[in-house]
């Protein structure tokens, strides 16, 4: 398994040693895979940062994406997080993304976008395995895959965009009593 690199939430009920049942989240050394965790475990600039030079140097062959239900991504709207910040006096129209590299920047309006909330993990978790695919700095030979981690059964599963079909209670927004639509970070 020292050939997978694995992006997942950053949320410490999503395990990942327990859901792919390998030795990621190990201590120091060892580690049966790279592991990426951020909010959401959704594929950013950084993520594709990440995949690109532990499959390009590292010998990686093989992505997996794992996020869970009653993910905090779901919990909110992007507008809302972004008013809150507004009230609190940040200026989001001019904020670095990355203070080292000051030329990466969001165009003005579009911070909701940029966070990445989402309105159904099912449906985020194929977007993400979608973009990693179909990334020019991702070689075509690796293999993807994407899972989505109940956290109330403890169980993986293969995303499921039918609602109908999955038994989980918390892999939308509105199973999260959040109203409105996310801003659409995947057009």
């Amino acid at each position: 398994m020292e050939n997978l690199w694995v992006l997942a939430c950053m949320d410490e009920r999503m395990s990942v040693d327990e859901a792919l049942g390998i030795h990621a989240d190990s201590g120091v050394g060892g580690g049966d895979a790279h592991l990426f965790r951020n909010a959401g475990g959704i594929v950013t600039d950084d993520a594709i940062r990440s995949a690109m030079l532990t499959i390009n140097f590292f010998g990686t062959t093989e992505i997996v994406v794992v996020q869970h239900t009653g993910c905090g991504m779901l919990s909110a709207n992007g507008h809302d997080l972004e008013a809150a910040l507004r009230g609190k006096g940040i200026d989001l129209d001019n904020i670095p993304i990355d203070p080292s590299l000051p030329e990466l920047s969001l165009d003005s309006g579009a911070f909701a976008k940029w966070i990445g909330m989402m309105d159904d993990v099912d449906k985020t978790c194929i977007k993400c395995v979608d973009q990693l695919l179909n990334h020019p700095l991702i070689p075509d030979d690796i293999t993807i895959s994407g899972w989505v981690w109940e956290t109330e059964f403890r169980r993986l599963r293969a995303p499921d965009v039918n609602a109908a079909t999955r038994a989980v209670t918390q892999a939308t927004t509105a199973s999260m009593g959040v109203k409105g639509d996310q801003p659409p970070r995947w057009s």
